[in-house]
Formats: structure tokens, sequence, C-alpha cells
């Protein structure tokens, strides 16, 4: 099939680098009304990875979409990733993904297998979360895209956000860096196979393994690392929860090709956006220019960033360990004294 298709050719940008802007949509969603609901838990002011609302005492559903152009020319594996990206989102709030909907848009003259093949993606991946996709919705366009509008539960006592965190946090990371810059090579043919298939791998694996440990643990707060980058994530992270984060780069996984290619320059348009929205509140110390990229870099169906209670660190850690592609420990929180949110060292 990659062979009869490429889809990445019909995409002007490629995964979750193709999403609006941070900044950029803080401004579209600024003076929007939002009706009040004492049952709604989590909404869209804190820029939260998904919707909560309280349904029983014992149960509150978790709701969220997310899709987009191919960042992958094989068809399945584009449905694969497009659907793990998905259920991200309900992983991120502690919950479990039950319910999914098909959202898709292809072009008029793409061909009926390949259009199988990328639902047949998706079908699995979500499968494999434990989740039934029940239908959807499609339209033609010249340009593919495909996600899922993905129904998850939580014990309204237990949802997670990003506006959690509390000075003494300390901040672990389930998946290494690079993504973007990695896929953005690979459209150019600048990237090596092992590292192509290293983010096709990292991309299609579900943040379930992530989810189902720290759950067991004092969690204060969670979001998953996707479009917005390590840096712009953790941002959001740090302005609503108040606080600020200190960053080792030297414990962050950055993918080493993913440095090398940004030394030369090979960085997606999302990095730019990324970078323009959080660079303002982040001091870089000493850190390599190059290095810094791949912390603006836009992953597609990145790991889970947890800020977790420095009681139970260790332990969350070493499980991780166990159940994640790259479990890290990249810093902590503290108190926020003004100036920048995030201290990289």
């Amino acid at each position: 099939m990659e062979n009869e298709i490429k889809l990445t050719k019909l995409a002007k940008c490629a995964g979750c680098g193709a999403k609006v802007g941070a900044g950029v949509l803080a401004q579209l969603l600024g003076d929007l009304k939002v009706l009040q609901d004492p049952n709604l838990l989590v909404g869209f002011d804190k820029s939260d990875d998904a919707s909560v609302y309280k349904v029983s005492d014992d149960l509150a559903i978790v709701q969220t979409v997310d899709f987009f152009p191919p960042i992958h020319d094989d068809p399945y594996t584009f449905g694969q990733i497009a659907a793990a990206n998905a259920l991200s989102d309900v992983y991120a709030m502690g919950g479990e993904p039950r319910l999914a909907l098909n959202v898709m848009a292809v072009p008029k003259d793409m061909p009926s297998e390949a259009v199988h093949e990328l639902l047949r993606g998706g079908y699995e991946k979500a499968y494999e979360a434990g989740a039934i996709i029940t239908g959807g919705h499609s339209i033609l366009d010249d340009e593919p895209k495909y996600g899922l509008s993905v129904t998850g539960f939580v014990h309204p006592d237990r949802v997670l956000t990003n506006s959690g965190a509390r000075p003494g946090d300390v901040l672990l990371l389930t998946k290494p860096l690079g993504i973007g810059i990695l896929t953005t090579a690979a459209k150019v043919d600048m990237a090596t196979p092992e590292s192509a298939e290293l983010a096709v791998r990292l991309m299609t694996t579900l943040n379930k393994g992530a989810r189902d440990a720290m759950v067991k643990y004092r969690v204060h707060a969670c979001t998953d690392v996707t479009g917005f980058s390590l840096m712009g994530h953790g941002l959001e992270m740090a302005q609503g929860s108040g606080v600020e984060l200190r960053i080792d780069v030297d414990a962050v996984d950055l993918i080493p090709e993913a440095v090398e290619l940004a030394r030369i320059g090979i960085l997606p348009e999302g990095m730019y956006r990324n970078r323009s929205f959080a660079q303002p509140y982040v001091d870089p110390g000493q850190v390599e220019l190059a290095r810094q990229d791949v912390l603006y870099d836009p992953q597609t169906s990145g790991g889970l960033l947890i800020a977790v209670d420095p009681a139970d660190a260790d332990a969350l850690y070493a499980e991780l360990r166990e159940a994640v592609p790259s479990a890290q420990r990249i810093g902590t929180v503290g108190e926020y004294r003004g100036g920048a949110r995030i201290l990289l060292r």
C-alpha cells in the first residue's frame, strides 16, 4: 500500500505540526462565553487536554477530539498514529477510553483500499486501548485528514488536570523528544531508516501503560506532550498551576539524530510557532540552541508529562521504567518567583 500512495505528499503539514499555534488559539478563544455548569469539572479555560463532565458521584465522562493530516505515507500506519494521538488526551486526564467516533476527510480520488487501511489502523489501535469505534463522520477534501472523537470514563475525584502541579513535585516524562524533527526529515529523505522506524514505534505506542502506572500514585498534574512541544505544554502546566518548572535538560531523552538534524536546520514549521509562544517565558540558561529546538519540537502522539508528589516519585519512576518507551526524571516544580516560568539547566 505504501508504494501505491504517498499520503504525506498530499499534505502541507504533517501530524500535530499542523495545529494552530497555542498563542493564536488563546486569542481565538479569549472572549468566548462559556455556559456555567457545576458538573463541568474541566473546560477549556486552562488549556487542558480534554473536557470532563460529572455524571454521578462515581462517574465522570472525559471527551476529546483530535485529527490531523498524514504524518506517514502508509495509510494503516497513519490511522494507528492518529488514533493513538487522540486516545492520549483521555489517558492524560487519568481516564480510560471507552467509545470513539471517526473523523475523516479524504480526496475523492483516494483509492478505496487506502481508505480502508487507514480506518483499519484506527480501529485496531482503538481496540488495543479497550475503546469501541461506533461510527463517525467523513467529508471530501483535497487533503486527507483522520482522527477520533473519544469518550472515556474517570472517577470525579481522580481527574488529573494540567493545572494541579505543586512546588516540590517531581517531573517525569514517558517518551523521548524529537519526533517532529524526524518526520520532517523523513519527508525529504534525510532521516535514517532506523530513526524513521523509531518515530513510528513511538507514535503508535499508546500512553495506556503510563496512565495505568500513574493513577496508583499521588500525581498532582499531567498533560500529554504533543503539538505544542514540551516547552508549550510545560508552560501551560506552569501557568495553570501558578508555579515554575525547573528542567534538567541533560536528563531529557533527546533523540540524538533529532539533535543532529536540528543543528543543520532541519526543523518543522510548528517548532517556530511553539518557540514564538513559549520562549518569552523560558530561561534557556546555557543550553545549546539545537537542544532547545528539540524542546520546542511538536510531538505527534508524544508521551505524558507528570508532576508527582516527591514521596511517590521513586516508586512511580521505577514502575514507568517497565511500562513506557522512555521513563525520564527531568526536573522539579518550584514556587513561582516572577519572570520565567520554565528554567532550563
